[in-house]
Formats: structure tokens, C-alpha cells, sequence
């Protein structure tokens, strides 16, 4: 390796540090949360995405549309619907976020968010980063809280996953050394890894949770890792009616498919990467992917997405608008969660259970032998409004 690849290497790592020091600094100045009840009206950003994106965001927003119209009549809700986050724009733009989409995105409080397409090789498209990393780390959206529930199988979890660090906050910054050696990186800050795991025992004691297991490969991967779980075992002693546990991300994988075991997981706190990979694994029991919704916290601005990718297949075939909507409107339940307006979310999540886990008057295919995602949406709505729906979805469980 020449003298001159290792300077350029050597040069890349120092600006990276110097960047995450800063990040320190400002992380230290974090502000207070946002009160919505002090907030009006509290503005709901749309944003389509692209692929089947616009298909399923129409659907979550004439949900949100329908369950919160007393509130927007009233001047305390408005939805904004934000063009230009497609995969086209930002290729054109050369980022992952145009200035002008960001700077729409700025003025909401919270967002619906549909999925966008991150280029890969072997894509017509130049390598910009995931609009979805980007919007993490633009708007400090530390938290990316993930719900998997199956009733009939005594699956009731919440995922907490860091948002801003570990091995994606530095994924478009590695470095190829020379033609024989490229360097990735992964972060893990003190005050990063605090507000993660502390919301995740703050969540569990607010809602009666006994239990949060913590999840790292810190046996082997010992600075980063093992920086959360100190972390993390620290933060547990203030919370001495919590239970705190911890298991590798490996055999977790592995214990979340053991029917023995798998029921006494609740609340589970973990690094980017882990997180992604294993509520992926946990979204399967629920019906998959396309059937799990995604919040993304911060203290000042949230989004709420589908935790799927933007299948332009579906779109290149014609069958988009049979796209199932289900992971959207999921979304757009926690986002009013998130508001303020429990009680509707918590009929929304009933509803999306009745109809897809139980009742199933409507099946979503992909194609032309299912539901429409309109359809399904409107399924979905009719049943929030329906009488006894409270004791409908009792009967199932």
C-alpha cells in the first residue's frame, strides 16, 4: 500500500471523529420534547416516497383523514402533502434529501412517510445515501420504535433500536484503502446510547412492562458494543422494577423462532444494525413485512414509515395499487399515538388485527386476485366505526 493511500485513509477517519465530536456537542444541547397539547394545530407531513410508496400513503392518509376530520375542521390538526422525495428527485438533486423536501419537512411536526428506494449497484441510479438514514440524522430521529403483537401466539414485543449511530450513521462514509482493502465504520456515543435505552425503560414503566433485554454482540465486538451494555445495565439500576437482561444478537435471532422462549421477551433495546435485522425476523410472525409499522422518535420532529422497501416491481407490473396498505396504516396509528389521541389509535390497532389476523374478509395478493389497497383500507375503516369492537377483538385474543 503506498504512503499516499494510507495519508487519504488516515485523513478520512480524522475528518470522520471530528464530525461525531461535534455531534457530541450538539447532542448536549439537546432540547426539551415537544408538547403537542401546547401545540396548534400540530402539522402531519405526507410524503409519498416512491414505488408503491404514493399507493399505500394515499390509503394510511385517508385513514388519518377520516379519524382525525373533527380535529382538522377545528384548525388543531393539518396535513401537508410533500412532493419530491422520489427516487428521480434525489438522483437529480445528488442527495438524499433535496434542500427543498428537507426544508418542507422542517415546518411539520410529525410525518407519514412512504418507502423510498435506496440505490444499489447495479442501479441506474448514482449512490446516494437512504433518504431514510439521512432523515434520521437531519431531524435527530434517535428512536426507531417497532411493535410486533400476535395475540394467539402470546407475541406482544416493542423493539427500540438506536436510529443515529452504529454501523448505518457512518454507511456511506467507508473507505476503499487501496484495491485490496476497504474500512467500514461503526459509532456508539455515551449520550446516544443513553436516550435510546432510557426511552425504552421509560416506555416500560410507563405501560407496566416488567422486562427489557438488551441486545449487542458485545462479546466480541467489545468497544462499541460494549460501550451500550454498560451503558445500558447502568441506566437499569435507576429502574429497580424493571428486569434487566441481555443476550448476543446472534442466539437472539435464534430464540425469537423457540416457542418456549419467545413470549418472555417484552421490551428489547439494541444497535442499528441488530435492530434492523431482527424486527425484520419479528415482522414474519405478524404476517411480515408488509404488515409492521415504524416510529422514529425525536425530541423535536417524528416520522412514521413502513418498515418495507418501495417493490418497484409492483409499480413496473401495474399491480401497485394492490399493494397491501396495511404496514402504512399501522404507521399512521402509531403517529396518532404519538399526538396524543390514544383511544382512536387504539381502535385502529384493533381493527387492523380483526382484519388481518382473524377475520379476513379481504385478502391483500399483490395482484388482481386480492384486495385492492383502497379496499382494504376502507375495510379497515369500516370496522374501526363498527359497535362492540372492543369486545369483537377480545373474542379473538
Amino acid at each position: 500500500m503506498s504512503d499516499t493511500s494510507s495519508i487519504r485513509a488516515d485523513e478520512h477517519f480524522n475528518g470522520l471523529i471530528k464530525q461525531q465530536l461535534e455531534r457530541i456537542e450538539r447532542m448536549k444541547l439537546d432540547s426539551d420534547w415537544v408538547d403537542y397539547n401546547k401545540v396548534k394545530p400540530v402539522i402531519v407531513g405526507i410524503l409519498g416516497g416512491d414505488g408503491i410508496g404514493p399507493f399505500i400513503s394515499a390509503e394510511a392518509q385517508l385513514v388519518l383523514e377520516t379519524l382525525l376530520k373533527e380535529e382538522v375542521a377545528a384548525g388543531k390538526i393539518e396535513f401537508r402533502v410533500i412532493e419530491g422525495l422520489t427516487i428521480e428527485n434525489r438522483a437529480k438533486a445528488g442527495k438524499a434529501i433535496p434542500d427543498d423536501v428537507l426544508a418542507e419537512l422542517k415546518q411539520c411536526h410529525v410525518t407519514l412517510k412512504g418507502p423510498t428506494t435506496t440505490p444499489r449497484k447495479g442501479d441506474p441510479w448514482p449512490n446516494v445515501e437512504s433518504a431514510n438514514v439521512a432523515m434520521r440524522k437531519e431531524l435527530e430521529l434517535f428512536a426507531n420504535v417497532r411493535p410486533v403483537k400476535v395475540p394467539s401466539e402470546g407475541i406482544d414485543w416493542v423493539f427500540f433500536r438506536e436510529n443515529t449511530e452504529g454501523a448505518y450513521a457512518l454507511g456511506s462514509n467507508g473507505v476503499n484503502v487501496s484495491d485490496d482493502l476497504a474500512i467500514d465504520f461503526t459509532v456508539t456515543t455515551k449520550q446516544g446510547s443513553e436516550r435510546i435505552i432510557r426511552l425504552a425503560f421509560e416506555y416500560a414503566k410507563k405501560n407496566n412492562i416488567d422486562k427489557v433485554t438488551i441486545v449487542t454482540k458485545a462479546n466480541v465486538v467489545k468497544t462499541t458494543d460494549g460501550k451500550f451494555l454498560d451503558i445500558g445495565y447502568r441506566i437499569a439500576k435507576e429502574y429497580p422494577e424493571i428486569n434487566c437482561d441481555d443476550w448476543y444478537i446472534d442466539i437472539m435471532t435464534a430464540k425469537l423462532i423457540d416457542p418456549n422462549r419467545r413470549t418472555q421477551f417484552k421490551v428489547m433495546v439494541l444497535p442499528n444494525l441488530y435492530g434492523d435485522i431482527l424486527t425484520d425476523e419479528a415482522a414474519e410472525f405478524q404476517g411480515g413485512v408488509g404488515t409492521a409499522g415504524s416510529a422514529n422518535i425525536g425530541k423535536k420532529y417524528a416520522m412514521f414509515e413502513a418498515i418495507h422497501g418501495s417493490a418497484p416491481r409492483m409499480v413496473d407490473e401495474g399491480r401497485a395499487k394492490y399493494a397491501d396498505p396495511a404496514s402504512m396504516i399501522r404507521a399512521a396509528g402509531m403517529l396518532m399515538r404519538h399526538i396524543g389521541f390514544e383511544a382512536r389509535a387504539r381502535k385502529l390497532e384493533m381493527a387492523l388485527d380483526i382484519c388481518g389476523q382473524y377475520e379476513k374478509k379481504l385478502t391483500i395478493t399483490g395482484r388482481d386476485t386480492g384486495a385492492t389497497g383502497r379496499e382494504y383500507a376502507e375495510y379497515v375503516l369500516a370496522t374501526v366505526v363498527e359497535a362492540g369492537l372492543q369486545s369483537r377483538w377480545e373474542g379473538y385474543q
